[in-house]
């Protein structure tokens, strides 16, 4: 069984304040709704002070021989107060008041918070994602996309919870204590100091057991992120898995991740456990001992029994944010994981970006020339090693190569998924690297092995390439690579929806749409990575004249293992061993012996006879593709 993988180092737990200054950063646009959200909850703060005046009121002055409160005889007649009856209406009446402010102020804060963390979090998931697309594809090879989804979906949120639903309660509860310790000290400050001499020990058990929280939700979110990359395999290449029955093997992989993950909530489980239960022991300790020294005291006339239990009910309330001030540090542990586990997301800088002063291109001539470039995948040996072509505008090349040779990295470089480890490639005289990303990459138009359709409309997938596009171009593009005739046969035509990765569709079909996609978007650079690999011969022929349609004026590269394939190409190539040579092609008997005639440097040449080697073969190739280019041209 698969093992899950471990916490990555860049994720363990960083400093709390670090990360909290981050948040703010992210949370600084929504600052004027935080700050009303602020003085909402301090508004509860304040009401919830109010609760026990009532029950004072009734117990004193209405049952006992007290006299009222003195603000209620700044307010009201004298003839008022003096009567019992009066007095109760009075306290009944505050108590209603009361607990209407109350619901009010509750309604406006979950309405505000709502609102504002919905919209804070929407926009902190679109940057999130919006930079996870500019991350290389090394960086998505090296991690898988369900990392990525499982962070944006289920870590994303802690940036609400923390700003929102954490800080802000956790600001108000600390000034409900300090309101609270306040107004008990002023009835009876003996009896609030013993009370808040719970504080400094609550304080001790939050920072132990917050950092050991923290830790743990590290744990359990990779966990959590390992198990859930199980579905997505499984469903994601569900028919192999039917075909194969191993329908069981992979129900004992997912549980086998998912026992771990549950194994690990567990232990969150028995620590939060231990945090609540040292806590609510020390505020049971603190409440009885207030209870005994405060019943002496009313014993020995300092206090009224009111007073008590206006005392005693606001230490209740006092001990309550207390507890909640546990709790929630305890629950911002997650949140505070969750948040580092997007931040170091986003701490990943995209490998290619566009530089300061990037060159814009409107539409290229085609020309592309490599001088000696080289290549490797991290960790790996060379892909690609000192590659020189030089390609005029409009030439065909057909590319062939055992698999793994490098046809599909020759063609990552060119539209520049990936930068040359060395040497350097140029598109009209310029360097990739100088273009404007976006401008670069529109300047190209590819059709993969496997089309790579979304489980929307047929039209949709064919504007895929210009959004913009009308109903007629549509139509057009989908009539120049052959797929309109079997579009309009389907019961909805265009609108037909082609399900999961197209897979309501044959692979041919899917393919002319991929196809159509491409004549769409008109780029000047067409590059064909073995588009008929995986139909029958019938289809290949109609694809093939979709596909010599397309190529015609366009600068063609086209990987291909049949050499039937690649028949219609200028000039054809082979890739082996890290390298490019030309291979004698059909369609010129009289460049047939020059384009043989280059090779590769053998291994017992010497440097110096090598590079000339190469740089004879490197001439002789842009002479074939040019005068190639040049017979095309004048046909």
């Amino acid at each position: 069984m698969a093992r899950s993988t471990p916490v990555e180092e860049e994720e363990r737990p960083a400093s709390h304040r670090r990360t909290y200054r981050r948040v703010g950063r992210e949370v600084r646009q929504f600052r004027g709704k935080l700050i009303g959200l602020f003085f909402l909850s301090a508004l509860g703060s304040a009401l919830v002070l109010l609760v026990p005046v009532p029950l004072k009121i009734a117990v004193d002055s209405v049952l006992g021989s007290e006299p009222p409160p003195g603000f209620l005889e700044a307010l009201l007649p004298a003839g008022f107060t003096a009567s019992s009856s009066a007095l109760l209406v009075t306290a009944a009446g505050m108590f209603v008041t009361v607990a209407v402010l109350v619901q009010l102020q509750q309604t406006g804060l979950v309405l505000l918070s709502t609102y504002t963390g919905q919209k804070l979090l929407l926009g902190f998931r679109s940057k999130l994602f919006r930079h996870v697309q500019r991350l290389s594809l090394r960086y998505h090879d090296s991690r898988g996309t369900i990392d990525s989804s499982y962070r944006i979906q289920w870590d994303a949120p802690a940036l609400q919870h923390i700003a929102v639903d954490g800080t802000i309660p956790l600001v108000t509860a600390a000034m409900t204590v300090v309101g609270m310790g306040t107004v008990t000290a002023v009835i009876d400050w003996q009896l609030a100091l013993v009370a808040l001499t719970v504080s400094p020990v609550l304080i001790v058990l939050m920072r132990v057991y917050g950092d050991r929280l923290r830790t743990q939700w590290h744990e359990a979110k990779a966990l959590e992120s390992s198990a859930f990359s199980v579905v997505h395999e499984v469903l994601g290449a569900l028919r192999v898995v039917k075909a194969f029955g191993r329908e069981e093997y992979e129900k004992a992989r997912f549980v086998d991740r998912s026992s771990e993950s549950v194994r690990a909530q567990i232990r969150l489980s028995f620590t939060e456990s231990l945090l609540s239960m040292a806590v609510g022991m020390t505020i049971a300790l603190g409440t009885a001992v207030v209870l005994y020294l405060g019943v002496r005291r009313v014993q020995a006339g300092a206090l009224t029994l009111g007073e008590l239990l206006l005392v005693v009910t606001y230490l209740t309330q006092l001990y309550e944010p207390l507890r909640d001030i546990a709790k929630k540090i305890g629950d911002l542990q997650a949140s505070v994981a969750g948040a580092e586990r997007v931040f170091a997301v986003l701490d990943h800088e995209p490998d290619l970006v566009d530089p300061p002063h990037g060159v814009a291109i409107d539409r290229a001539r085609g020309e592309l020339e490599l001088q000696e470039v080289s290549f490797g995948y991290e960790g790996g040996r060379p892909v690609l090693r000192d590659v020189s072509m030089s390609v005029p505008p409009g030439t065909n090349v057909g590319i062939a190569g055992t698999t793994g040779a490098g046809k599909t990295t020759l063609i990552s470089l060119l539209t520049r998924f990936y930068d040359p480890t060395s040497g350097r490639i140029l598109l009209d005289g310029v360097d990739l690297r100088d273009y404007k990303l976006a401008d670069l990459r529109n300047q190209f138009a590819i059709v993969l092995q496997e089309p790579v359709l979304f489980p929307t409309s047929i039209a949709e997938n064919i504007a895929y390439a210009r959004s913009e596009a009308s109903h007629d171009e549509i139509a057009v593009a989908a009539r120049a690579a052959n797929a309109d005739g079997f579009i309009t046969a389907l019961p909805d035509g265009y609108e037909t929806l082609v399900g999961e990765r197209g897979m309501r569709l044959s692979g041919g079909e899917r393919q002319r749409i991929a196809l159509a996609r491409a004549f769409l978007k008109d780029a000047p650079v067409l590059i064909l990575d073995e588009p008929t690999s995986s139909v029958d011969v019938q289809t290949e022929r109609v694809i093939m004249e979709a596909m010599e349609r397309l190529m015609s004026g366009r600068t063609t590269f086209m990987i291909a293992h049949r050499l039937t394939t690649l028949e219609s190409c200028d000039v054809r190539l082979e890739i082996g061993d890290g390298r490019v040579q030309p291979v004698a092609s059909t369609a010129s008997r009289d460049d047939s012996s020059e384009t043989a005639a280059v090779a590769p440097s053998g291994r017992g040449a010497g440097r110096n006879g090598a590079m000339r080697e190469h740089n004879q073969g490197r001439g002789l190739l842009a002479r074939v593709l040019g005068r190639r280019a040049s017979k095309r041209r004048g046909s």
